[in-house]
């Protein structure tokens, strides 16, 4: 089974989601800081949630910091959000090889099903899984071991695609076996993806038959 990241590895939109924090802190006066992106970067939306409500001692509830957090992004998942390079190509090209493949994303159910409907890549994927349904961070090893469970192929039959290094790594602990994907959100990582990985590519398009 092939298990595709989605933001990162095919949208590029890691750096939307920065936009999105600076400019929720922004609406309300408050510094974004390299230790809170460092945070919420890693959590799933309702730990994120919760931890934006502690850090900040905000007095909207978890469920509305995740609904304004949506409602900024959605327009761009919905309507501009791009593919990385070679991400479609890469895609069908497994699809017509017959390959099973799963998507599985940190990011929010109606935002996922929005970018791969658009881009027409929905039906390529046999499950699409959510680590905030799972309820563990990607960061927890855990996390793969249910992953594996809930598409029903085992770890080592696994190949994920990802293009975080934490990710990739725990991953990898957990038994699968890992491609890491460059995104420009993680360039200053670059060795620690290639160190956890099997193999790393630059961009999907050097899997591209041509």
């Amino acid at each position: 089974m092939y298990i595709f990241d989605l933001d990162g590895t095919i949208t590029d939109t890691n750096g939307l989601w920065l936009k999105v924090d600076e400019a929720f802190l922004a609406r309300r006066g408050l510094a974004h800081t390299p230790e809170y992106q460092r945070t919420v970067e890693h959590s799933i939306f309702p730990v994120a949630a919760q931890f934006t409500k502690d850090h900040y001692q905000l007095p909207e509830s978890p469920e509305d910091i995740m609904a304004e957090w949506e409602a900024l992004a959605g327009q761009h998942y919905r309507e501009t959000a791009a593919l990385k390079p070679g991400a479609e190509p890469f895609l069908r090209q497994c699809a017509g090889e017959g390959r099973p493949m799963a998507i599985f994303t940190a990011c929010r159910p109606a935002l996922c099903r929005a970018v791969l409907e658009r881009s027409g890549l929905l039906e390529l994927f046999s499950h699409i899984v959510f680590a905030e349904e799972i309820g563990l961070e990607k960061r927890d090893p855990r996390c793969f071991v249910r992953l594996s469970e809930l598409i029903g192929a085992p770890l080592e039959q696994c190949v994920l695609f990802d293009d975080s290094p934490d990710n990739c790594a725990t991953a990898a602990r957990a038994g699968m076996d890992v491609v890491g994907v460059y995104d420009d959100y993680y360039a200053d990582r670059q060795d620690e993806l290639r160190a956890v990985c099997r193999r790393y590519v630059r961009s999907l398009e050097e899997l591209v038959r041509k």
